[in-house]
């Protein structure tokens, strides 16, 4: 089972929380949350409204079809998503900050915007946007306690959230498959780190702890699962590294809910480079290279690839990039 942290203990022992944080990372690049001080009753809220929405008839989910947005915002359909060119197996609602559209934005300016909400379920854009401010908290203390932890000053990464951080939500629905086992092929995320809210009874996540070594990442009542992002790795010279992970299509006649928040900075921060203590450089990994996933020091960068593989129909509904699919 993965460490399980208990965020509640950092205002008294703040060090000990920090080496416990930094080492989960460092080790598994996944843990547990507690102690974070976000109500199970809103965990419930944000659950339910998202299956509010996920039962209405598809001509009312498309109202906000994510193939009306050059900024890749909206309501994408089962099938909808790629992963290594791969179909995956889910139907979501992609949500980032709520802002003006850059007149003649080139490259991932390209992705800032408005979002599509959902009329049909008034109370999702409050209380999702009450959510998205919450976990931006929830996280910036995190990586607080990282910094101090890899010998860096607490506000190390606080100029890189200062202005117009991009986060990005997912309210994501895999139902169950007879005919396929991806409902989101194995990935790193691209961003900073990611708190994922799982519905209490969801099962298919897994985590590629060593190479082919696969383990299930069950819900654990009242915690988020966190994992860090590859722009995590670059900034720590890969003393921390993010991890593959994956989530395998649930049973026929079944399905899961899931919200993961994914904490990013603005699109044109480059993330800092923390000059690690001798002791934590010689334990570095470095930073992993694959030639297929190239890992940019610039969050817009990492973004845009991100999602123009994603959604290779918007890509080139919007922007003219060919689908490699044709």
């Amino acid at each position: 089972m993965l460490p399980v942290l208990d965020l509640s203990t950092a205002v008294t022992a703040p060090d000990e929380f920090g080496v416990t944080l930094r080492e989960a990372a460092h080790r598994y690049g996944f843990f547990y949350l507690v102690g974070h001080g976000v109500s199970r009753e809103r965990m419930h809220e944000v659950i339910e409204l998202a299956r509010e929405f996920f039962a209405l008839e598809p001509d009312r989910k498309n109202e906000i079809s994510q193939l009306q947005s050059p900024q890749f915002r909206g309501y994408s359909r089962l099938g909808g998503e790629l992963t290594n060119g791969q179909v995956d197996w889910r139907e979501q609602i992609d949500i980032g900050p709520e802002r003006e559209v850059i007149a003649g934005a080139q490259g991932y300016w390209r992705l800032q915007g408005p979002n599509l909400w959902p009329d049909a379920v008034p109370r999702f854009r409050p209380v999702y946007e009450a959510w998205s401010e919450t976990l931006s908290d929830v996280g910036l203390r995190l990586l607080r306690y990282w910094a101090t932890s890899l010998g860096a000053e607490p506000s190390t990464f606080d100029d890189a959230f200062a202005e117009l951080p991009a986060t990005l939500m997912k309210v994501v629905r895999y139902p169950g498959s007879a005919d396929s086992s991806q409902g989101v092929g194995a990935h790193k995320d691209s961003g900073v780190l990611t708190l994922l809210l799982i519905e209490s009874d969801s099962t298919g996540l897994q985590v590629e702890l060593e190479e082919g070594e696969w383990v299930d990442v069950p819900p654990l009542d009242g915690a988020f699962v966190v994992n860090i992002g590859e722009l995590l790795e670059v900034a720590t010279g890969g003393y921390l590294r993010a991890t593959r992970h994956r989530v395998q299509a649930p049973a026929p006649g079944t399905d899961r809910v899931s919200i993961p928040f994914f904490l990013n900075p603005a699109l044109d921060a480059v993330v800092p480079i923390i000059d690690l203590p001798p002791d934590l450089a010689r334990r570095s990994r470095g930073v992993e290279a694959d030639p297929d996933n190239p890992i940019f020091d610039t969050y817009g960068a990492n973004a845009w690839k991100s999602r123009t593989r994603a959604h290779p129909d918007v890509a080139e509904l919007h922007h003219g990039i060919p689908d490699p699919r044709r």
